[in-house]
């Protein structure tokens, strides 16, 4: 696995708020340059409605605020290449380095940051292609709107490991959607103050309804916001931790791609790196 990261991610939100910004990837070299927006915008309907699209990409065009960030024109073009980079990712087994983040956006909705849900659009288009897909998010924020996108299909199986009470309050145990015996909507959510142990316990607890499910590839909503220093949320995961989990992963999955969610802290690089030492070894 090896990281995917475009330098149009470094030219969103460069006025920043008190979480989302470019330092989130500060220290990270880009190293692909994927082709021109307009290219990757042609994937965005498999998921989003035209209204949708054409409302971010007016929004980016007038620098409006919306989802709490203040948009520019290049904003648009880095959520397209986004999108490419994520859908790349899934083709390579590889790991998306990608602003804006995606797991709060619904078809016609963003929300918190996110504008196109990249995972949704690149699975989709697996399902597309015959793929069965799994999606685990082990964001600290529950993944609202993947949730929602695939809550009433039987192609993608959704399930998500976060923090509980805190934004978008939702994600708890009883939503949940099961079709002929087998479930595809399945919720762990952890108290504040959640261990490293506590989220291990859920974490093989959601490995194994995964692999139950048998899918053909997983892709991993990975968000470092459940991290100790993190100013967003309360949880108590050490850097230790995301190197278990991605060996845990690799241990389990062969066919395995990830896309960078949240984290408001300064070492996302030293989380990725362990990541990257967990699933590569």
């Amino acid at each position: 696995m090896k990281i995917l990261l475009d330098t149009s991610s470094f030219r969103h939100n460069t006025l920043e708020n008190n979480y989302e910004g470019t330092y989130r990837i500060a220290g990270l070299q880009a190293n692909i340059d994927t082709q021109e927006h307009i290219q990757w915008e042609d994937y965005l309907s498999l998921i989003h409605t035209q209204r949708h699209i054409h409302k971010i990409k007016r929004s980016c065009q007038n620098s409006k605020i919306l989802a709490e960030v203040q948009l520019t024109p290049e904003s648009y073009n880095a959520a397209c290449r986004a999108v490419g980079l994520s859908i790349l990712a899934s083709q390579q087994n590889d790991f998306a380095i990608v602003r804006p983040p995606w797991h709060h956006a619904f078809r016609e909705l963003a929300s918190w940051f996110c504008f196109f849900n990249n995972i949704a659009i690149a699975a989709q288009k697996l399902v597309n292609e015959w793929k069965k897909v799994a999606i685990i998010d082990i964001d600290g924020h529950h993944g609202d709107g993947t949730q929602r996108i695939f809550f009433e299909t039987d192609q993608v199986y959704f399930t998500s490991i976060h923090q509980v009470g805190v934004f978008p309050w939702t994600g708890y145990q009883y939503e949940t959607w099961r079709w002929k015996g087998v479930w595809y909507t399945k919720n762990f959510p952890l108290e504040k103050w959640a261990s490293d142990k506590d989220f291990l316990y859920a974490f093989d607890e959601a490995l194994s309804h995964i692999k139950d499910f048998n899918p053909d590839i997983v892709g991993v909503s990975v968000g470092f916001d459940g991290y100790y220093k993190d100013r967003a949320l309360g949880m108590d995961f050490s850097l230790e931790l995301y190197r278990e989990v991605w060996k845990r992963f690799s241990q389990n999955f062969e066919n395995i791609f990830a896309v960078l969610e949240g984290g408001y802290h300064e070492d996302i690089k030293e989380c990725i790196d362990m990541f990257l030492d967990g699933i590569n070894s």
